[in-house]
């Protein structure tokens, strides 16, 4: 019942029926509440979307398995400290990170996400060394701007070890499935005792009709070791004549070609006389009226010797002209018994005779050799031609990611043309294009990879962006409006919504839109980025600034943001400059530029603006809770301890406390495990 089970949950998982699956697993983990039936639980709620219920069931487990799973379900609702512990817990430091390679990426992301790069940098490299083909992995690096050129990650030297593993890995399962064969065969062997009875029951039970040959019938052979063996027969069809002359009929070989040889000339020559009625035998599948000839296919004498193989005695009853052995055809078997056949077979494979062997100049395990080879060349040259595709499109993503944008399109028109003309690497050359600030060429390209995939929407924010800047209102709003009708859950649809509605000078509607393209997903830097424009055109440049920093916490290379934030402080420290001037005593302004002094990292000046502040406004805790936000990033923690206690005992509003005593509490902590709200909350 419970194998059953199982297999009908990775059947409706392979069908998609996600719903179904977590119901059957859901009675299969009440049934037998094994781990690893949670595990499997665990992956259909992850598959129907219910992080939550996985997160639950998965909570506490052990195995590494049931970790991967659970930091996955964890990353998924952005508990990622969780996330980390379960990959790497802080007490066990030696413990492997489970799932290989795609554990090491899940902690690099974790780390990129959290704001230390050098440590994802490494996880990123550990995942492509354990698996070179995790493509994800070089993109992080890529993003990152630490990837190492392409040609030495994607190097002949790690397809060669590529290849040694795959061959390695094929040669331990071809040695299972013989060793079952073998197992299998003797306990068919052993199954049946030596009357005669038992032997034509087996026969009866196991004749079955060849595919091609529907008058020729096969039967399974009986061995056993260690005594003579009474061996089944096979019926087989034969025209009167050759009855009459002696001939044997030509064997049926499981190896057609192996049949094709012998009938070809190259069998044990025979009388001339007889030579029509060979040639008769030769086309006998077409003949009608032929009849069946039974007998033994071996005859058992007392001096036989025990044989692995009934099949050795072939040359001695071709060349007595006594009863003819043959093998059965290469057709599809319809009962049970002939899987023991195939078994005895397989198993018995070097032990044909050498007549049959012999038929093509090449002995059995010359082929087998031959086709071990012929297999590892394929296996060679298609690891190598992977390698030499991942190479190039590694290197013009790593050098577009550098911006290094000329190079890279070098690097993507050495693609082959149906490599180029893919989605994916026509929105990179759009992308390129758009660095270049080519907008026409970059329209081009991102037109071209929307019309041969029009469901894939990664890049088509930027593609939004080029239609903003070439003031093509009515392209982009239809673009938009497809992209929604595609996926209105994608951050990309809405950012496109919110470009058009900001190309009509509409920016409080925009700005919306584009907030909804965060709320959909928070890990996309531009939506970030896009609101941050939109509320410096709205001049709340507070929440700018905020929405700008936001974008570089998830990407720290995001220019656009630097961009913007430079901009943005530029023209605020401007006007808190003038706001100064005409108000001197005004407290406000002063705290308003040691803040975004705070943001362009000008600790120094901005604790010089407070100083000042301070023999305006003593009494201020938000200046002290500031002061102690800038010691703390200047790790001088004994002030900044002094300053957010001087806060507190000024009793600050309310909310203001438990910021005030959560800042002061992690004042030992280092900067990236301090949670990203805080950073974002202002005193």
């Amino acid at each position: 019942m419970e194998t059953l089970m199982v297999d009908r949950v990775h059947g409706s998982l392979r069908l998609f029926m996600h719903r179904n699956a977590v119901f059957l697993c859901e009675r299969l983990c009440a049934q037998f509440p094994a781990e690893t039936n949670v595990q499997l639980l665990a992956t259909c709620y992850l598959h129907n979307n219910q992080p939550y219920a996985a997160y639950h069931i998965l909570k506490g487990k052990k195995l590494p398995e049931s970790r991967y799973l659970f930091a996955m379900s964890c990353f998924r609702m952005n508990l990622l400290r969780e996330a980390e512990e379960a990959l790497c817990p802080v007490n066990e430091p030696n413990i492997e990170v489970p799932s290989g390679a795609t554990g090491h990426y899940l902690l690099g992301v974790i780390y990129r996400y959290t704001g230390r790069v050098e440590a994802a940098a490494e996880q990123f490299v550990q995942a492509l060394t354990l698996d070179p083909l995790l493509w994800a992995a070089y993109e992080e690096l890529c993003i990152l701007g630490v990837a190492e050129d392409a040609n030495e990650c994607f190097s002949e030297a790690t397809a060669l070890r590529l290849q040694q593993e795959l061959t390695s890995t094929s040669n331990v399962e071809k040695s299972n499935f013989v060793n079952e064969n073998r197992f299998l065969s003797s306990n068919v062997s052993a199954s049946f005792g030596d009357s005669p009875k038992q032997i034509k029951q087996l026969h009866a039970n196991t004749t079955a009709e060849v595919s091609g040959y529907p008058h020729v019938k096969s039967t399974a052979l009986h061995m056993q070791n260690g005594a003579p063996s009474n061996l089944s027969q096979f019926d087989t069809p034969s025209p009167t004549s050759t009855q009459a002359s002696g001939i044997a009929p030509p064997p049926l070989f499981r190896n057609m070609h192996a049949y094709q040889n012998t009938a070809g000339g190259n069998a044990p020559s025979k009388p001339k006389v007889n030579a029509p009625n060979l040639t008769l035998r030769r086309k006998y599948i077409d003949e009608a009226g032929l009849k069946k000839v039974s007998g033994r296919l071996f005859n058992q004498s007392s001096d036989s010797v025990p044989r692995r193989s009934a099949r050795l005695s072939r040359d001695t009853t071709i060349n007595s002209n006594s009863n003819i052995s043959q093998f059965g055809g290469n057709g599809t078997d319809h009962s049970s018994g002939n899987r023991y056949v195939d078994a005895m077979w397989t198993d018995n494979v070097t032990s044909t005779s050498s007549s049959t062997s012999i038929v093509d100049g090449r002995y059995p395990e010359q082929e087998k050799s031959e086709r071990v080879l012929s297999q590892d060349s394929k296996l060679a040259i298609g690891i190598r031609e992977l390698m030499a595709l991942l190479r190039t499109l590694g290197e013009g993503y790593r050098l577009s990611c550098l911006f290094k944008c000329q190079e890279a399109l070098e690097v993507y028109r050495k693609l082959p043309e149906a490599q180029f003309n893919t989605g994916w690497v026509l929105c990179q050359v759009g992308k390129t294009y758009f660095e270049l600030v080519n907008y026409l060429e970059a329209d081009h390209f991102f037109e071209l990879a929307h019309r041969l995939s029009p469901c894939t929407l990664e890049g088509m924010d930027i593609y939004s962006t080029v239609l903003y800047h070439l003031n093509e209102e009515m392209r982009l709003s239809y673009l938009a409006q497809d992209l929604v009708s595609i996926d209105r859950l994608s951050p990309q649809a809405w950012c496109a919504v919110g470009n058009c509605f900001a190309l009509r000078k509409d920016h409080e509607t925009a700005l919306k839109n584009f907030q909804r393209a965060v709320q959909l997903d928070s890990r996309v830097a531009y939506a970030h980025t896009l609101c941050g424009h939109e509320y410096s055109a709205l001049e709340d440049y507070e929440n700018s600034i905020k929405l700008y920093r936001s974008a570089l916490q998830v990407d720290e290379r995001h220019y656009n943001a630097w961009y913007g934030l430079g901009v943005r402080n530029e023209e605020a420290l401007e006007m808190m400059e003038k706001a100064i001037f005409a108000d001197k005593k005004n407290p406000l302004p002063k705290y308003q530029k040691a803040l975004i002094l705070l943001g362009l990292q000008k600790y120094p000046d901005a604790l010089d603006e407070l100083e000042r502040l301070k023999e305006i406004a003593p009494h201020e805790s938000s200046m002290y809770a500031l002061m102690g936000k800038i010691y703390k990033q200047l790790n001088i923690l004994d002030k900044a301890v002094f300053c957010f206690g001087i806060a507190l005992d000024l009793k600050p509003p309310a909310a203001d406390v438990a910021i005030i005593k959560s800042a002061m509490e992690k004042v030992h902590l280092p900067d990236e495990l301090m949670d990203d709200d805080d950073d974002d909350d202002e005193i």
